[in-house]
Formats: C-alpha cells, sequence, structure tokens
C-alpha cells in the first residue's frame, strides 16, 4: 500500500520553498510595512518600453514565436553582449528564456547528471541550491564570506574533485553586492579551463555597476566562451520584473540540448516582451541610467547608516542589495527578521536563506523609494539598539 508521501516526488518534497518569498508573503495585508526584502526595482518599466509592447498588441501580434525567440531581439542581445567583449552568433548561441531563473534551471538540467557535482559561491540567490539538487547532484558550497564575499580561484581548485561538472558564480552578486575583482576573475577562469569545468555565470545586474566600477564578464577572457554559460535578462536593469524576459548565451553544441527542454517547458517567452525588450536595448539606455543613479544615492544612504549604527557592511559596488552583519545584536538572522516585521514594520530577508556564510546578516534592497528607506532604517536603528540593551 502506498502512503500518501509516496504520491509526490520525494526531491520535490524534499526541497524547501523559497526563503525570500517566505517574507514576501508576509507582508499580503500589511500596508504599514516598509519592505526591503523581494529585490525588485520600485520604478516602471520605461516608457518607450511599455509604448512598444502597446503597439504590438494593438497590432494583434499575440502568436508564438520561434523556441529561440525572435531572432531581432537575439541580435540586439549579440550587439550589447560586445560591450563586454564577448561575441555570440544570434542565430544558434543566444536562447530568449522566461526570466533568467528559467535560464538557471535549464542550464543546470541541460549540463548535470546524477552523482555530478557543482561548486556554488556562496551566500548566493536561493534558488540555485535547490534547482541543481533536484538534479540530483551534490552541491560543493563555497563561503565566500571569509574573503569579503566574492570567491577566490584557490577556494575553487580546493573543491575540485573528479566529479565536479561546473562552477556556478553571481557578479554583482545577490545578496551582497561584491562584484569579484578583474584579476581574481581572470584566475577564476584558468581553473575551470584547468579542469575542464563549466561556469554558470549569473549576470543580471551587470549594468548596476557604481563608483565607476565595470562589470567584467569571465566570459570575456580568451578561450573561455567555451566553457561559459552566461544567464542575463532584463528585470533588474530595465525594471521589467514581470515581464519576464531573460536569456542563455553559450557555445551552439549546448544550447542545442537547452532548446529542447525550453520548447517542452514553456515553448517560447511572451511575444510582447520580446519586442518590449528589443526597444529597451535599442531605445531604453538613458533610463537604465537614471536608475542605476538614483540606487548608488540610496546604497549611499544605508550603507552610511548601517554604518552608523555600528554593524559591519561590506559597501556593494553592484546591484542593490547590502548585507550587514546583525549577530552583535545576539539574534539569529531569522529572528532578527521576523522580530523586525512585528516590532517595526521592516521586512528584509535573513541571511540563512543564502546559504555558508549567509547566516548573521540580513539582506536588505534599496530600489526602494529614499523616504521609505529613511524610516525604515530609523526602525531598524532602533531595534539594533533595543537588542543591545536586553
Amino acid at each position: 500500500m502506498n502512503t500518501r508521501e509516496d504520491k509526490f516526488s520525494s526531491s520535490m518534497v524534499q526541497t524547501p520553498p523559497s526563503g525570500i518569498r517566505k517574507f514576501f508573503e508576509m507582508l499580503i495585508g500589511h500596508d504599514d510595512v516598509i519592505s526591503l526584502s523581494v529585490g525588485e526595482p520600485d520604478f516602471p518599466t520605461p516608457w518607450c518600453i511599455r509604448e512598444e509592447a502597446f503597439y504590438h498588441l494593438e497590432k494583434g501580434h499575440t502568436s508564438y514565436t520561434s523556441n529561440w525567440g525572435l531572432l531581432e531581439l537575439r541580435e540586439e542581445i549579440s550587439k550589447y553582449m560586445q560591450k563586454y567583449n564577448m561575441h555570440y552568433n544570434p542565430q544558434k548561441e543566444i536562447l530568449i528564456t522566461v526570466g533568467a531563473s528559467e535560464g538557471v534551471d535549464a542550464s543546470l538540467r541541460a549540463i548535470l547528471n546524477p552523482g555530478d557535482e557543482i561548486i556554488v559561491c556562496q551566500p548566493c540567490y536561493v534558488n540555485y541550491v535547490p534547482l541543481a539538487r533536484l538534479c540530483e547532484v551534490n552541491v560543493v558550497p563555497i563561503d565566500t564570506s571569509v574573503n569579503g564575499f566574492y570567491p577566490t580561484a584557490e577556494q575553487i581548485e580546493k573543491a575540485v574533485t573528479p566529479k565536479t561538472k561546473a562552477v556556478m558564480i553571481c557578479s554583482p552578486n545577490n545578496p551582497t553586492g561584491t562584484m569579484i575583482p578583474k584579476d581574481e576573475l581572470e584566475k577564476i577562469a584558468e581553473i575551470v579551463k584547468k579542469h575542464q569545468l563549466w561556469v554558470i555565470s549569473d549576470e543580471i545586474y551587470c549594468e548596476l555597476a557604481y563608483d565607476g566600477s565595470e562589470h567584467v564578464s569571465i566570459g570575456s577572457f580568451p578561450e573561455m566562451k567555451d566553457y561559459t554559460i552566461i544567464l542575463n535578462g532584463f528585470s533588474k536593469s530595465f525594471a521589467m520584473t514581470g515581464w519576464r524576459i531573460g536569456y542563455i548565451a553559450a557555445p551552439a553544441e549546448l544550447l542545442a540540448q537547452i532548446v529542447k527542454l525550453h520548447g517542452y517547458n514553456t515553448i517560447c517567452a511572451p511575444i510582447f516582451s520580446q519586442y518590449a525588450a528589443t526597444e529597451g536595448l535599442r531605445n531604453g539606455w538613458s533610463e537604465v541610467e537614471k536608475m542605476r543613479v538614483s540606487y548608488q544615492q540610496r546604497r549611499n544612504l544605508m550603507y552610511k547608516a548601517f554604518c552608523d549604527m555600528g554593524l559591519s557592511v561590506p559597501e556593494p559596488s553592484g546591484a542593490f542589495y547590502m548585507f550587514p552583519d546583525i549577530s552583535s545584536t545576539g539574534l539569529s538572522s531569522e529572528e532578527f527578521a521576523t522580530k523586525l516585521f512585528q516590532k517595526h514594520n521592516v521586512a528584509v530577508v535573513p541571511g540563512s536563506v543564502f546559504g555558508a556564510g549567509g547566516e548573521g546578516h540580513i539582506r536588505c534592497c534599496y530600489a526602494t523609494a529614499i523616504d521609505k528607506i529613511k524610516v525604515a532604517l530609523d526602525r531598524i536603528a532602533d531595534f539594533v539598539q533595543e537588542c543591545r540593551k536586553n
């Protein structure tokens, strides 16, 4: 006789729900709560992008596209990637996905076999590890907190075994906002080539870099195109989270495998989202820059506030997150986030959900209006003082 649990996939049952979405759900029905939890721009999608979508909807352009996506969008992405010294054939080396998150899942499933190992640099975005484990592989975490929250080539090489298939990196990083320095990234590239690994590089925040920092892709180093899977999209830099539009750039032989899964799973990304993203790449860059400048101003405000509270925090060089160390309060990250929500109506994400090196920290997103950020920071400062007095 089968038990009720036998009716479900055991690997799915063992997969925890997103720690980020847990705190997002807590916000429902609480209009008085200031949320620094979900990584979503507070800007509307730029008008030129919305207008392009309106035009195509009015024209009745509501059909499927090729599984690969609109060729004109792939051509614009190919041109865009040349900015970072990467050259991809738009016909067979770029695939349009339903957000970058689909790209993570599809890439992992296309390269991993049960029993393989994947090195994941943590703290990291919450979907990397669960999606890898659903492929029945062994996840090998690297704790980057010991090195200023970015991985080193030495750390990665020490973690490599004969079963290692891939390395997962994200720069600028979610949840810390740190970027991997160019010289370190170049060393990591050499390790990847030496051991014949795949490197999956999540570059969704690459346009949000501050203080003159410039994004460098690991795929831009000599001979690295054959080893690199680039994940990117329009959610963060173009404020297009709800449009669900991303892409994978990778060797043609790999994308030929990934597109099969994409075709069975999603068929294609929404056509009006693809037209809109094409317009964004052509004419939306001035709006992207306005948003980036605003995020940098908010980062400066939040960074100073946490320093004034006496909390250690790495200064983000990209993305729109801050990762202060709250261990001095004597609370775990889960306790801190829960009590802050309950007592002071501010939502943050406990660092523990981001893996190794995350405990003792909270993630605060500063893609929120400055007036709300100021109020939230005052409330957090009050809560920190309360905790230290107890």
